[in-house]
């Protein structure tokens, strides 16, 4: 079984095999390498363009997620229907019908944050794919009552912060990007800033805490794309220097005098800005989350990637010691598209696979009496069956799905018809509704009735196709939940779906279908 494709040539990287699907199945590479060819492939691409073939192209326009076809994914689990009875709601065909579905959840330690949808978008830092549908991502976010983290890097790389004694004191990019969420917030979902090493160090989160009235804040020990830290491209000697100053690793080092004479005669284009590891130890993340504590976080979060096992275990044990207030748990395969390209392929715990461990520590905790951190789990959920699937599974702790590309997706997409329509120019493919926003935006009059005309004109306009995008998983989950009979997000358990492989059943401890409420069966026949 082969699980990759494209190992040797992909759209991420631009990169085709001049035999076209005549490939070696182990090495990806053409069967036949002809000399002579320019190189079209990621091996001949690289022979001339070298590291520069490790990320996506075009980088930082663009996002990207692995191609890899893992041994199991969510597709090898079905939901499950019943003709019986109705939970949350009186049995009456009259009443248990699918709009009457209770879609909000909270998490918080005592369910202080309250969501409208079981939503949170997973945290996106200081790319520039982030950065220019920031405000569309973030004001679609708090207009539909979602949560949202501000991801890391965002006060150092921001040209006008303000740092003093090592610490920001001012940065107009981060309290843009709070503002954009805070503009349009209508009493649910939230606003957290996410901090890795350097944001650590530099004070960011009690910046964001103390100055810009911010009340969650997230650790980060990583994320399902890689294992390293984030990675920017720089394209001026003078940004690569000051971002060398403000702690970040700048490759190739900009200081080096015979480094500079190289830019400058146009040898390369680039520098690459790199964040460090974080080396994670139980004392100082204890003394961490007491200090943001202390600092006046009502709610502080934790985020991990697809490490191994182990550290799963380290995280579900701290959240549980520490009481956070939200653990989000990130599968391999994802990334906004600025990781390199093999690793996100290659590199970390499937979401299936780490989701069935993560129930399994959870039970653990939860057995012992210990305090069980509510949950989001994310790494590749998109759809509304997705996130069915994603809280059955996870079921009774995973209390709201994490998205990233999918909804930043929906926001350029949005943006991008939007600024059109306003231009007059009202994309083909959407003529025949109309030309205007009202008609082409199926959300756009009932967003103009929530906000008001005069609010509804100044929204971004690409938090119209964030908002559509959301009530339209929210349509189809209310769907699945009324046909399994669960009118609100607490009755949806594990057995609600079932495994269609003897593997996956093996692996999430979900009932393969043929053995499904055997013992109720044997009762109805009995």
């Amino acid at each position: 079984m082969s699980f990759s494709k494209g190992i040797n040539a992909s759209a991420a990287t631009l990169t085709r095999l001049r035999t076209g699907e005549s490939r070696c199945p182990y090495s990806g590479m053409c069967v036949t390498c002809l000399d002579g060819c320019v190189g079209l492939c990621e091996i001949g691409k690289s022979a001339i363009r070298g590291k520069e073939v490790l990320y996506p192209q075009p980088f930082g326009k663009t996002t990207s997620a692995s191609q890899k076809e893992y041994p199991v994914d969510y597709s090898h689990f079905n939901i499950m229907g019943t003709a019986v009875g109705a939970n949350g709601i009186e049995p009456d065909p009259d009443k248990a019908i699918f709009p009457a579905v209770n879609l909000e959840t909270s998490v918080g330690a005592g369910g202080g944050l309250k969501l409208d949808l079981p939503i949170v978008v997973a945290a996106m830092g200081s790319t520039n794919v982030a950065a220019n549908n920031w405000e569309h991502l973030a004001a679609g976010s708090a207009v539909t009552g979602v949560g949202i983290a501000i991801g890391e890097n965002v006060c150092a790389m921001d040209p006008e912060v303000e740092i003093k004694n090592g610490r920001v004191v001012n940065s107009p990019n981060l309290s843009r990007r709070v503002k954009d969420f805070q503009n349009w917030y209508r009493g649910k979902g939230f606003i957290a800033v996410q901090a890795n090493v350097e944001d650590t160090r530099l004070g960011v989160q009690e910046y964001a805490i103390e100055k810009l009235n911010v009340e969650a804040v997230e650790l980060k020990w990583g994320q399902g794309a890689k294992n390293i830290g984030g990675e920017v491209k720089l394209n001026t000697l003078e940004r690569a220097l000051q971002l060398k100053n403000r702690g970040y690793i700048v490759l190739p080092d900009p200081e080096d005098a015979k480094v500079q004479a190289a830019f400058k005669a146009g040898a390369f284009s680039e520098f690459e800005r790199h964040s460090r590891i974080g080396m994670v130890e139980y004392e100082s993340f204890m003394v961490r989350v007491e200090e943001l504590r202390k600092a006046g976080a009502r709610y502080v979060f934790l985020k991990t990637g697809a490490y191994r096992p182990a550290d799963l275990a380290r995280a579900v044990k701290y959240a549980s010691d520490a009481r956070l207030d939200l653990l989000t748990v990130d599968g391999a395969g994802g990334g906004t598209g600025m990781s390199p390209w093999r690793m996100m392929n290659e590199w970390g715990i499937p979401t299936v696979y780490i989701q069935a461990l993560l129930v399994k520590y959870l039970d653990k905790l939860s057995a012992k009496g210990a305090y069980v951190p509510p949950v989001a789990i994310a790494g590749g959920f998109t759809l509304e069956d997705h996130m069915f699937k994603g809280l059955a599974i996870g079921s009774p702790y995973v209390k709201a799905i994490g998205m990233a590309r999918s909804a930043l997706a929906s926001a350029m997409v949005g943006k991008t018809v939007g600024e059109a329509i306003r231009e007059g120019k009202a994309p083909s493919e959407y003529k025949k509704y109309g030309d205007t926003l009202e008609k082409i935006f199926i959300a756009a009059g009932d967003l103009k009735e929530m906000l008001g005309a005069e609010s509804f004109a100044r929204l971004p306009v690409g938090a119209i196709g964030v908002y559509a995008y959301f009530e339209r998983l929210a349509q189809g989950l209310r769907q699945f939940m009324c046909g399994a009979r669960k009118f609100a997000m607490q009755y949806i358990t594990r057995d609600d779906v079932v495994s269609l492989t003897r593997e996956a059943a093996e692996i999430s401890g979900i009932s393969y279908v043929m053995d499904a409420d055997a013992r109720e069966v044997e009762e109805i026949l009995g």
